[in-house]
């Protein structure tokens, strides 16, 4: 045994004895369940190291995220379902199996052959060119998904300038729908969320990035606003919204220097 199977075997028992008696007493509580809200928490803090750029912060959340398929297969082993040996031969079957253009006699890699395996796989009778719609994925993910899927067989706009002017269209229908109840406005909002995804798309922006980004300016820039309010000794719920309005200018011009 390698190294790394050495270390990964190691990790392994070090799950077990957390799990185990006279191990830790809240990993001894954790269900599949309860664990759910720190996959998604790891998963994000490693996006977060990745858009950083700090390699160490990657190392360490990659480990993060590595404890969780650790953690969950010590759950599914004590209920006698499966264990991280079963992941592991799992997956390396799938990545054989979905690439037979590597490991097979296959000419070379396309989507479509890519979802024809995945749909063989789970013996769908349902199967669609646009691909899985997995539900689990944040909206503004899977509409880009979604997008890239029917782009790889040819349904697509030619250039931004199409998606541009469907955005325009789309803002009009919004307008629109504004008299007609706050059902038809959904829809329609959400029909201008899906041109918007598509346009970052085509620049080669991911839209979840690009709007947690945003978010987080405005946050920077509103704790700016607040500071700057208060040493002028002004109470924020009593300076009323043209006030705001002057400050969070000042703000902005502030992050520029």
């Amino acid at each position: 045994m390698g190294k790394i199977g050495e270390s990964f075997e190691e990790l392994v028992k070090i799950m077990e004895t957390l799990r185990g008696p006279g191990g830790c007493e809240w990993d001894r509580e954790q269900t599949h369940e309860s664990l759910k809200p720190y996959l998604i928490e790891e998963a994000y803090e490693l996006i977060n190291a990745i858009d950083n750029g700090n390699v160490q912060e990657m190392k360490e959340e990659l480990g993060d995220v590595l404890l969780q398929v650790v953690f969950h297969a010590q759950i599914a082993k004590e209920e006698g379902s499966f264990d991280i040996l079963d992941v592991i031969e799992t997956l390396n079957e799938k990545l054989i199996r979905r690439h037979p253009h590597v490991f097979g006699d296959s000419p070379g890699y396309s989507y479509q052959q890519w979802e024809r395996i995945k749909s063989q796989e789970k013996n769908r009778s349902d199967h669609s060119r646009i691909g899985d719609i997995d539900s689990a994925l944040p909206s503004l993910s899977l509409a880009r998904r979604i997008q890239e899927n029917a782009s790889a067989v040819g349904f697509d706009w030619e250039d931004a300038e199409g998606v541009m002017e469907k955005i325009i269209e789309e803002l009009k229908e919004l307008e629109r729908a504004r008299e007609k109840g706050k059902g038809r406005v959904e829809e329609e909002l959400g029909d201008l969320l899906f041109s918007l995804v598509n346009l970052s798309r085509f620049f080669g922006v991911d839209p979840e990035k690009a709007l947690r980004k945003s978010t987080e300016k405005f946050v920077k820039r509103f704790k700016l606003m607040e500071k700057m309010l208060e040493e002028d000794g002004m109470v924020f719920e009593e300076a009323g919204i043209d006030i705001l309005d002057k400050y969070w200018e000042k703000a902005k011009e502030a992050e520029k220097t």
